[in-house]
């Protein structure tokens, strides 16, 4: 049985809840709240191609599609920024004509409070980088870019690869698992869910019943 190719937002969207992944992979459902708003909008000024420019110190691409068809992995995407820095010891790409160093840069609108960065952030920025890694045949540095704080991070991957690597695989295992059986994980409330564009979608709100009220509709209103 073929690999189904897996979006690498769709990563994210699992490892934050499988049932959400599900539904949006699915049941093709979606609702947009504040967080995904904002998040949308901090998307749309990075792909507008306004930070892609070249200098003589670097090129910098925005809104580059991306994809890695080994196998195993078998991801596309969209990488948020590339800068390609000028260096006589970097890697040479042939449509840029020149050597170069990689970095990818993600853009998220603000920094956890009591960590670096989320898992589920560097996991995407990782298959980020198998992807850029394969098209460039380079070693790409990967960072997290907060609006908030106007700050780079960078991600762990040359102590922690291995780490990710085997991760990342774990999840596109279980996502293609949910895609072939064609079933939603069950509900389970928690933290999460209140945070969620999909609340509404997987718990719906249940009006609350009057036999009263019922009785009445059913005299055409009178009580």
């Amino acid at each position: 049985m073929m690999n189904r190719t897996i979006s690498i937002r769709s990563i994210q969207h699992y490892m934050y809840c499988p049932r959400r992944f599900a539904l949006l992979e699915i049941n093709d459902d979606w609702a947009e709240n504040v967080f995904v708003v904002k998040g949308n909008l901090m998307h749309e000024r990075v792909h507008s191609g306004e930070r892609s420019f070249n200098s003589a110190r670097k090129v910098v691409r925005s809104d580059v599609t991306i994809y890695y068809d080994a196998p195993e992995y078998d991801i596309f995407g969209v990488a948020d920024c590339i800068e390609f820095l000028r260096n006589k010891n970097g890697v040479y790409i042939e449509s840029l004509a020149d050597k170069f160093t990689v970095q990818i840069v993600e853009y998220k609108p603000t920094k956890p409070k009591n960590q670096e960065f989320h898992e589920s952030d560097a996991i995407q920025v990782y298959a980020q980088k198998l992807c850029v890694d394969a098209i460039f045949q380079c070693n790409s540095e990967c960072f997290l870019y907060y609006a908030n704080i106007r700050r780079r991070v960078k991600l762990p991957f040359e102590t922690q690869g291995t780490y990710y690597d085997e991760l990342l695989r774990k999840y596109l295992t279980q996502m293609r698992q949910i895609l072939e059986s064609h079933v939603i994980p069950k509900r389970v409330r928690g933290q999460k869910c209140s945070g969620c564009s999909l609340s509404d979608l997987c718990f719906p709100k249940e009006k609350s019943y009057s036999v009263r009220d019922q009785i009445a509709s059913m005299n055409g209103g009178e009580k």
